[in-house]
């Protein structure tokens, strides 16, 4: 059995390199979540007028790895006080943002969030229920294996 979580927090290349390699994660795409346009094109979301985030969509065995783990690793691999940007990239379509599923999610990003907070952090990321998720274009899945490159926003810093 494998459950779903969706992350945005920047570019979506060095999300899904990180992520993919996390036991338990089972599966992983880049696509685009949180706007108004059907099927967006990479183009369209740059453009900032499609309402979407670029995003990764784990499949994950929670047998293996807690949803819990997840969120903490996702906070440790990019600056969730940044408001519609991540390092270099910026616009709406780089925004920080928690997709949840249901109640129990929410109640763990929520907690998450409590944890960065008490120990002085500033967060920004968005918490919102996860609507459709539009799969990338495939020249930008797992991006990284195909071009040699490492993520030039994502670095991993302990932070739990």
């Amino acid at each position: 059995m494998t459950e779903k979580a969706i992350f945005a927090g920047g570019c979506f290349w060095g999300l899904q390199h990180l992520f993919k390699e996390l036991p338990g994660v089972v599966a992983t795409q880049v696509g685009y979540t949180g706007g108004f346009k059907e099927n967006p094109t990479y183009k369209e979301v740059c453009s900032g007028t499609t309402g979407h985030a670029e995003a990764i969509e784990v499949v994950f065995d929670p047998g293996q790895i807690s949803y819990e783990r997840l969120v903490q690793f996702f906070f440790e691999i990019h600056n969730p006080s940044e408001r519609d940007r991540q390092g270099p990239d910026i616009g709406s379509q780089y925004r920080s943002a928690i997709y949840y599923f249901d109640e129990a999610q929410k109640r763990v990003a929520l907690d998450v969030i409590a944890i960065l907070v008490g120990k002085g952090s500033d967060v920004a990321t968005e918490l919102v229920s996860a609507g459709p998720f539009y799969q990338a274009e495939e020249y930008h899945q797992k991006y990284y294996d195909k071009t040699g490159g490492t993520p030039y926003c994502h670095i991993w810093q302990k932070k739990f």
